[in-house]
């Protein structure tokens, strides 16, 4: 017979579930539930973050415990440093339990797959009723995505964009879009300027609890990755209004022309640089839309960024965290290229001479942060030219971005990024040559490395990758119809000029040097 609980419901509420109305706390009487947070070391070190992210994560759950406190709920918060810290979240439940006796448990689904594992394995570990309910944050539930892309033999986001804006009503004019179009893309590829800069992001002071957080990473995970001293992170809620207020007034109106723009020491250009509060729950996506959209009604930032702005929420991320649950676990596994060499050493240490990667990387280093276009067309595009093992990638985009978690990183670089997954996701590879970056950015005019130059000693390595790339995987790509006809360029060179960049090619991967043991996952 089970045993009978008469405490109070425990709700577990994860780093990353930082919401006041989220699933597991709406409808509760505050006088019969107990909040359970956690910070432990598996979430900190399965692979070895950013310290700005550790930093970042820890804090926002201190304010947002102290946020619920002052509400009037009953919090148990479990510090990293608390000596009797069991160190996983079924560990901590695990001792909860002992403390509160719950009569239930009432928890939300976790973002990420690995958890999600270990969550559904508690009702059979706790006597008490465990209930997982569905993260309803999201405009698209899972289930819905998964009727969505049956039967479908392609999922490309673009049509399932178009369902989420007739779900939403977002910038709709009856049944079709607003201006005639789904899609400004085309009026968002913009070069950068001479002299193209952008308003400062807001930066927020680390107060007394960041400052506690700052210090205990600095104390526990200084061996990571990363500098604390450029530490700017809104942590909390009315923070991150503020910096969603500031993106609002001062950088959407160039958001779309220049959303694919490079420019050398401009970190965030007209980037909103709100994910990483999305992604703690801090943010409603919804929420940001319909404010981009009444930015575009009161003529305060053309439809064109507006579309692209809404486009990046209820298009791409909502798409592929149905992607990520689709195609898990299998997903982390997948090399559909069998792209087989170490990530170079200078991914961690910036120290190459290429100055696009030395730039996009210190912006890493520093900020915990490259936006979309340095992660894909630069350091993507590198690592999937040169045939970097997608595990490794993988890892380094998790282990560096702040606003990165398992189920936005992973379709991102094993499908997007490195065309792992042999299509599923992405129509065709995003491999460039250097003439992209230099045609983006302002990247090659000072690099050590001539991007005119195609072949032989100071020429672009991207020049040379490039065709190699495309050689190496000619039975695999050549029937893809949006770069078939590539093939036929490269057959016109002739076999002396192919010889040529496919030497080059191989002299430039022979210096690389594989990354040291450790720099990712403990050894």
């Amino acid at each position: 017979m089970a045993q009978t609980h008469t405490g109070p419901v425990l709700v577990p509420i994860l780093g990353d579930q930082l919401t006041r109305t989220i699933a597991s706390l709406r409808g509760r009487a505050k006088d019969d539930t107990v909040i359970l947070m956690m910070e432990v070391w598996d979430e900190a070190t399965y692979v070895r973050h950013h310290k700005q992210k550790i930093a970042l994560i820890f804090s926002a759950m201190r304010h947002f415990a102290d946020e619920l406190r002052d509400a009037g709920w009953t919090v148990d918060y479990v510090e990293l440093t608390d000596p009797d810290n069991a160190g996983s979240f079924t560990g901590e439940v695990a001792r909860a339990v002992e403390r509160h006796d719950p009569r239930a448990i009432h928890v939300v689904e976790a973002g990420e797959w690995r958890v999600q594992q270990a969550i559904e394995e508690w009702p059979d570990k706790f006597a008490c009723e465990v209930e997982i309910l569905p993260d309803d944050r999201f405009v698209c539930s899972l289930a819905e995505f998964r009727d969505w892309a049956e039967d479908r033999d392609a999922l490309r986001m673009e049509f399932f964009y178009r369902e989420m804006r007739r779900k939403t009503g977002l910038l709709m004019d009856g049944h079709k879009p607003e201006g005639g179009e789904w899609n400004y893309d085309g009026e968002n590829r913009k070069p950068p300027k001479e002299g193209l800069s952008a308003p400062q992001r807001p930066l927020f002071e680390p107060d007394e609890i960041t400052q506690g957080c700052i210090a205990l990473v600095e104390e526990k995970f200084g061996d990571h990755f990363g500098s604390l001293e450029r530490f700017g992170w809104p942590v909390t809620r009315d923070q991150a209004e503020e910096a969603a207020d500031a993106f609002f007034a001062e950088r959407i109106e160039c958001f779309g022309p220049y959303q694919d723009a490079m420019v050398h020491g401009q970190d965030d250009l007209f980037h909103s640089m709100l994910s990483t509060s999305l992604n703690l729950g801090l943010l409603d996506p919804l929420d940001l839309c319909r404010r981009a959209q009444q930015a575009y009604e009161e003529g305060k930032a053309p439809l064109n960024s507006v579309e692209g702005f809404i486009r990046q929420l209820i298009g791409w991320r909502e798409y592929v965290r149905g992607f990520y649950w689709l195609h898990m676990p299998h997903l982390r596994r997948a090399n559909a290229l069998n792209a087989q060499r170490g990530l170079p050493e200078f991914f961690w240490t910036g120290e190459t001479d290429m100055r696009c990667l030395a730039d996009c990387i210190r912006s890493t280093r520093d900020n915990a942060h490259a936006h979309h276009i340095q992660r894909l067309m630069v350091l993507g595009n590198f690592c999937l030219i040169a045939g970097i093992s997608p595990r490794e990638v993988q890892d380094w985009y998790l282990v560096v971005y702040a606003d990165a978690y398992e189920w936005v990183e992973l379709p991102n670089v094993a499908a997007m990024v490195l065309y792992a997954d042999g299509g599923k996701l992405a129509s065709k590879p995003y491999a460039a040559s250097g003439n992209y970056i230099n045609k983006m950015s302002n990247y090659c005019s000072d690099c050590a490395y001539s991007v005119s130059k195609k072949t032989g000693e100071g020429a672009c390595p991207f020049n040379s990758l490039y065709w190699h790339f495309m050689d190496r995987h000619r039975d695999t790509l050549e029937s893809n119809h949006r770069i078939g006809r590539i093939y036929s360029n490269w057959d016109r060179m002739g076999e002396e000029k192919q010889a040529a960049y496919l030497e080059t090619a191989q002299d430039f991967l022979d210096t690389l040097e594989p990354a040291a043991k450790g720099w990712a996952r403990a050894d």
